[in-house]
């Protein structure tokens, strides 16, 4: 009782205030969009104070099509600083998006090509088809919606065409599993929902990636179910530099004793083994839908394909073993301090 004393003041918005959220996540065809603004001031806007930039956004989702006034704004920590081509935020205006695909949805991520060259785009997929692997464990994940994008330089009249994937909003998450963000700073694993985030810590296992922090808030969204007991919920997110992405700016991080982020670190902490044992039971019977979603990512070639599943692989060779199983999540755990 008195964590949820705490913890209610720092609730961001209304579930039943929300507006419904938007059909833009729920098909997996990839969207045509064009998106004009003048991307040399929005691209070298880079420092602590950035803006708002001016853009138009136009949209075609099979017969649907039209234009929105959106404002964009450069995002991100290590990306916007070592990529060509940074992250772009899009606010949307509630009161022109009635009607459009992007109904219910307020603030969106933009995943965007990191360089030029094709490999970044490859990434990008990749990356993609992660979020896409989570939505097959879990509906509380952050839905995706791959796109071909046109950027329109309208001070210079270039274009570029690329892949990008928008990511669902907080807002719209929120929404949809029945839970209010959280904005705090003072959470940390152990007092999450325990089944939730063993799932969490073993995806994180599943696809090699160890850049996430709940207590610093780093790539993971906090919620707060509104039904009681009013579970708290860590949702992940970017995924870069996992090893099943595996770019070449990807680390490890350095409290980690691992080389390369192709190693596997489990990084849950301690759980009762009926716990372990059917978040175990969860990811076999994902298995194929997992796979699956992964071989559809349109245009991921299929070398790429097999290199993520073949990495995958290796994860369900550890769940065949239940010695290994001990080994890796049990044995190799971490624990509360004492």
């Amino acid at each position: 009782m008195r964590l949820s004393l705490v913890l209610l003041p720092l609730l961001c918005g209304s579930v039943s205030a929300q507006t419904t959220a938007s059909h833009l996540f729920l098909e997996h065809e990839p969207l045509s969009l064009q998106l004009e603004t003048d991307l040399h001031a929005l691209t070298r806007d880079r420092g602590t104070q950035r803006t708002a930039h001016p853009g138009t956004l136009r949209y075609a989702a099979g017969a649907d099509t039209g234009t929105i006034a959106v404002k964009l704004r450069t995002r991100g920590i290590f990306r916007l600083r070592m990529c060509g081509f940074p992250p772009i935020r899009l606010d949307l205006p509630s009161h022109n998006v009635a009607g459009t695909p992007f109904a219910g949805e307020d603030r969106l991520k933009l995943v965007t090509h990191c360089q030029k060259d094709r490999i970044s785009e490859r990434n990008l997929l990749r990356e993609y088809a992660l979020y896409r692997a989570f939505n097959a464990l879990t509906d509380t994940s952050f839905r995706v919606r791959l796109a071909h994008i046109t950027y329109i330089d309208s001070a210079r009249h270039d274009t570029t065409t690329r892949y990008g994937f928008l990511i669902e909003s907080d807002t719209a998450l929120a929404t949809r599993i029945e839970a209010k963000p959280l904005r705090a700073d003072n959470l940390y694993d152990p007092i999450m929902d325990p089944a939730y985030m063993t799932l969490v810590a073993v995806f994180q296992y599943l696809i090699g990636n160890n850049d996430w922090s709940i207590r610093g808030r780093h790539n993971m969204a906090l919620f707060q179910k509104v039904a009681e007991p009013k579970p708290l919920l860590a949702v992940p997110y970017d995924f870069d530099f996992s090893g099943a992405v595996n770019t070449s700016y990807a680390s490890p991080p350095p409290q980690v004793p691992i080389k390369t982020v192709r190693e596997r670190f489990y990084r849950g902490f301690c759980k009762p083994d009926s716990l372990v044992q059917a978040t175990v039971a969860r990811f076999q019977a994902a298995k194929d839908s997992i796979y699956a979603n992964v071989r559809a990512v349109p245009d991921l070639p299929e070398g790429d394909v097999r290199n993520v599943l073949g990495y995958f692989d290796e994860f369900y060779d550890v769940l065949k073993n239940r010695g290994a199983v001990n080994r890796e999540f049990v044995r190799n755990c971490r624990r509360l301090p004492q």
